[in-house]
């Protein structure tokens, strides 16, 4: 009894039907699944391990890619070729199994009977099928409805019949054990769009000599069908290379990945020698993975052959020449070179140097950026005395190193032949400046000093005069045959002429060259202090208030000799008899003394006769007179116009005391 339901139950299953309209099943070539659904073994005992007990018939239309297959008896399993395959050895295998096929195209389920097999007693149909273990995305329902297949972009009318669905599960007594089930509708990929570039043209760039196989560039496109379908499985080719030389195959494309590499050899990839340093290449991306039914899309791909240093700098000539002035500076010789590489890179702007000949570092070499020349220059004058001719040698290499495989040659370098020419060169003074110590007041005619210049032109006879440029005292004269200098006035220290102790002339020499040339040397005179001048005071007028208790007043000596013909000085009063009486000095320090009077005085004009000595040997005096104004003060404002005329006696000696006492 339990067998016979096994077998009812099974019955029922098997009446799952899924029946599309007879317009589609005429246009249908092949019907997604499993083309055998119901399968048949005899049973002998058991199942050995790995021995196929059968091969199931699959097929997805689509070439069973991603095909999984699940049996409802985890005990077996089905191989790559579709052959039902115990896993180990199988004694109680039950009387049916169930297999299920699936991927992204089809989901289909066959029933494999074990004939003459040991009964089982399941108590459920889910056992039976063993849909818990097999199908846990179907673990609500027992029932397994098949999907049914629509493709996209069907024409009217609608709505259309796609299919007719039975479904019922009852017991021997007609009871509805499960139900309903769901049905799933998918919906069948068309190819019905084209591969697509993001971009209509894309560009990219390989360097010369570059190996072969070398990526360029990868181009990419994109296909809106479904892309686990054929339908967006691309495949690139090129169709055209413009130009084609000197291989109409220089590049290929990697169908899957669509990277572009290099095909023609390193030695042909030379930019110098191709026809061209940009390909244009028209790239076809087709779907279908590559099928002839496949759609295409188009993108053109430039690729640019960028330059490397493969060509060293060699310069045109093998020897240049040039003649230069002694004494002159600037450049006297472009130096031309040729260099196959692109220009305005690293690979072919040149770099100059002198690698032998310029022990004085007379010459350098700059880089004309517009020609690529070596501008050969002289920085310090050259000097036809010393030497007639120069010869150097000239080294070019560029910014960027060579590649490995070439080197430097013999035409990367060059000699530079250069001619001093002879120019008459003024006369030189040595030594210039020219010191020299004097003192000052020495008498008129007293020698000075003996000029000493030479002319540069030793090869050459030729004499020389001497005269005087600058003299800004006129206290000199010079032999303009033998160079001596003399005093034509006396030297003064103390003249405005003379700073820090020092007198400046400037003298020339002239030669008798055609044309003459000359030169310039000067003399400077340290001229030595004699205590010639007088010291004088300061203030030389003093003012103080007529009212005020203590009337007393400082002032201080100067002189425009200098030490030791200077300080210290003495105030004294002067010799007129009676002042001792009315004023008094006192020494401060060595410059300044204080003046106090010892009287009162009335508002008037007073002066006082001072005798001022310095220290000179022998000293100096000098008799002076201090004028001490007595003024009328009042809310901090001094009026001293109304002071009353001088006065030379006695008493107003005493008031002059007493008003430098008040402005002290």
């Amino acid at each position: 009894m339990e067998f016979g339901t096994r077998i009812f139950i099974a019955f029922l299953v098997s009446q799952v039907v899924c029946t599309g309209s007879q317009e589609e099943e005429e246009k249908a070539e092949c019907v997604p699944g499993f083309q055998e659904k119901e399968y048949r073994v005899e049973y002998s005992g058991g199942f050995l391990k790995d021995i196929p007990l059968l091969q199931v018939v699959f097929d997805d239309c689509t070439g069973n890619e991603g095909v999984e297959f699940e049996v409802s008896n985890p005990d077996f399993l089905i191989d790559e070729k579709l052959n039902l395959v115990p896993r180990r050895h199988v004694i109680d295998s039950g009387d049916v199994m169930f297999v299920h096929g699936v991927n992204n195209h089809v989901d289909d389920m066959a029933q494999v009977t074990i004939m003459g097999a040991p009964s089982r007693s399941p108590q459920t149909l889910r056992e039976i099928l063993g849909l818990s273990d097999m199908m846990p995305y179907r673990s609500k329902r027992s029932l397994l409805v098949p999907p049914m297949f629509v493709p996209e972009n069907q024409r009217a009318p609608f709505p259309r019949l796609i299919g007719k669905l039975q479904v019922s599960t009852t017991d021997l007594s007609g009871k509805l054990v499960e139900g309903p089930a769901d049905l799933d509708v998918s919906v069948i990929d068309q190819n019905d769009n084209r591969p697509v570039f993001k971009e209509p043209r894309y560009s990219g760039e390989v360097q010369e000599g570059s190996p072969t196989g070398t990526t360029v560039m990868t181009m990419t496109a994109y296909d809106a069908d479904d892309p686990n379908t054929d339908n967006a499985v691309l495949r690139y080719i090129i169709v055209r290379q413009l130009p084609d030389k000197p291989s109409p195959n220089m590049f290929y494309i990697d169908p899957e990945r669509g990277d572009i590499v290099t095909v023609i050899s390193p030695h042909q990839l030379d930019r110098e020698t191709l026809p061209t340093t940009q390909y244009e290449l028209e790239i076809v991306a087709k779907d279908m993975a590559g099928s002839e039914v496949g759609l295409t899309g188009t993108a053109t791909a430039t690729i640019t052959i960028t330059d490397r240093n493969d060509h060293a700098p060699e310069f045109t000539h093998s020897l240049f020449q040039a003649s230069v002035n002694e004494g002159s500076t600037g450049v006297v010789v472009n130096l031309t070179v040729d260099d196959r590489d692109d220009p305005a890179t690293g690979a072919w702007r040149a770099i100059y140097s002198i690698i032998n000949g310029d022990p004085n570092q007379n010459f350098e070499i700059q880089t004309n950026l517009d020609n690529n020349e070596g501008m050969l220059s002289v920085v310090k004058p050259l000097d036809y005395e010393s030497a007639m001719f120069h010869t150097l040698l000239i080294k070019v290499e560029n910014e960027d190193p060579l590649v490995p495989d070439v080197v430097y040659g013999s035409s990367s370098t060059a000699t530079v032949y250069i001619t001093v020419m002879d120019v008459n060169e003024g006369p030189v003074f040595f030594p210039d400046p020219l010191v020299v110590i004097r003192r000052e007041n020495i008498p008129v005619g007293s020698f000075v000093a003996m000029l000493n210049a030479t002319d540069p032109d030793y090869l050459q006879t030729q004499s020389i005069r001497f005269s005087v440029l600058r003299d800004p005292a006129d206290w000199l004269i010079v032999n303009p045959f033998k160079g001596n200098v003399t005093t034509r006035a006396i030297l003064d220290r103390e003249s405005p002429h003379v700073h820090n102790n020092q007198y400046t002339a400037l003298f020339m020499a002239t030669d008798n060259g055609s044309p003459p040339a000359s030169g310039t040397g000067t003399l400077i005179i340290t001229i030595e202090d004699e205590n010639d001048n007088a010291p004088y005071i300061f203030p030389s007028v003093a003012r103080v208030c007529e009212d005020s208790k203590d009337m007393n007043v400082v002032i201080g000596g100067r002189d425009k000799d200098i030490h030791p013909n200077t300080d210290p000085f003495k105030i004294e009063l002067g010799k007129q008899p009676g002042l001792e009486k009315t004023w008094k000095i006192s020494r401060i320090n060595d410059t300044h003394s204080q003046i106090m009077l010892l009287h009162s005085l009335k508002k008037a004009n007073y002066n006082l006769p001072l005798v001022l000595t310095d220290s000179g040997v022998p000293p100096i005096s000098n008799n002076t007179e201090l004028k001490v104004q007595v003024c009328t003060c009042k809310k901090n404002r001094m009026d001293c116009s109304h002071a009353g005329s001088i006065q030379t006696n006695i008493l107003l000696l005493l008031g002059l005391v007493l008003l430098s006492i008040l402005c002290l």
